[in-house]
């Protein structure tokens, strides 16, 4: 549909699955975490698009609560070593944050062009 309307994408589904927040089909990303310049699909300009350190602050928020449940679970209710403990939270933590930081930020970025803030404004 270039050039022509597009259906309203919801920005929760549309940065779940990482896509392009107006068309919903087109990839959001060329790397990792590096956001493409233009939809392949619908041609949207997603080259000043950023989100930031928002997404970081939420997971590390989050994920240190989580951490600290299950440091005091691991240690006090099923009573594990340390290094036993150590070990599943550093995995939870760092698997945590790679898996959730992508998501997160194609989240934000979806709600910036949703609502015209930040360069999808202009």
């Amino acid at each position: 549909m270039p050039g022509g309307r597009y259906p309203a994408a919801s920005p929760l589904g549309t940065g779940l699955a990482c896509r392009c927040p107006r068309c919903g089909r087109g990839r959001l990303y060329k790397g990792y975490l590096t956001i493409a310049d233009r939809c392949a699909v619908c041609g949207l300009d997603l080259s000043k698009a950023e989100s930031g350190d928002g997404p970081a602050v939420f997971l590390i928020l989050i994920l240190g609560a989580v951490a600290v449940g299950l440091a005091f679970i691991l240690q006090f209710v099923l009573e594990l070593p340390e290094w036993l403990t150590w070990t599943i939270l550093v995995t939870v933590v760092l698997g945590g944050a790679l898996v959730l930081l992508r998501p997160a930020k194609a989240i934000l970025v979806a709600l910036q062009y949703k609502n015209r803030a930040g360069a999808f404004g202009d």
